[in-house]
């Protein structure tokens, strides 16, 4: 399970969404003929892969660029370490998991699934609204992205309070700029968090959340 995480980041002009859908694409590359191959992200995305590790990227118009690297922490032979897994908060209860990248909703699976948590992944967000209203009382929680086309993580969150009052919900950003806390938890967002979020984070935060006591007082 990744435990490492490694951040680098800009502040110059952003990534378009179009380039980061095909940037560790090897046939792919914005760079004109004379000025290399443009093959690096896909030469550091293929080491971080073989490592057992994953590689995102966030990315904002005239805000910069935080490509995240995670990690599986290696531990020597006879090491005392325990289990990091074993020694976190762990539940049953069912989490839909929406991020449009899927390797961040894949990652999100791999963090809650063996904490013992039942996780519905879906990379659009007005899919998973219709995921949702279908089924509102199959969700004990919703974490969210908030950078998603068609429909923001704030925006999804205030439908689905509309369907269920009492919903649990996450909104997840990689820019502190897009929403702070206090507007989050002024549409009724339980938790803003700052990406990245670490297996032992976010471990936490979902614990926390699902037994905070719902604005009527009663524990969800």
């Amino acid at each position: 399970m990744p435990d490492i995480k490694l951040t680098v980041s800009d502040t110059g002009d952003g990534i378009s969404r179009a380039t980061i859908q095909k940037i560790f694409d090897p046939d792919f590359t914005s760079k004109a003929g004379e000025k290399g191959s443009g093959l690096g992200l896909t030469v550091v995305h293929g080491i971080v892969k073989n490592h057992g590790g994953t590689l995102t990227v966030y990315s904002e118009h005239d805000r910069g660029t935080t490509f995240n690297i995670f990690l599986p922490r290696m531990v020597e032979e006879g090491s005392q370490d325990i289990d990091l897994a074993t020694s976190l908060p762990r539940g049953n209860e069912r989490v839909l998991f929406v991020d449009d990248e899927q390797v961040l909703a894949d990652l999100g699976e791999q963090m809650l699934k063996p904490l013992g948590y039942t996780v519905t992944t879906e990379t659009n967000s007005i899919e998973a609204l219709e995921i949702f209203r279908a089924q509102p009382q199959s969700f004990d929680l919703v974490v969210t992205d908030m950078t998603m086309p068609d429909m923001t993580g704030l925006e999804l969150a205030g439908k689905l309070l509309q369907i269920r009052a009492d919903l649990p919900i996450i909104l997840c950003s990689g820019f502190s700029e897009m929403v702070t806390h206090d507007k989050a938890r002024a549409t009724g967002i339980r938790e803003f968090v700052m990406k990245p979020v670490d297996l032992s984070e976010m471990a936490k935060i979902v614990r926390r959340v699902l037994d905070k006591k719902a604005p009527d007082g009663e524990t969800q």
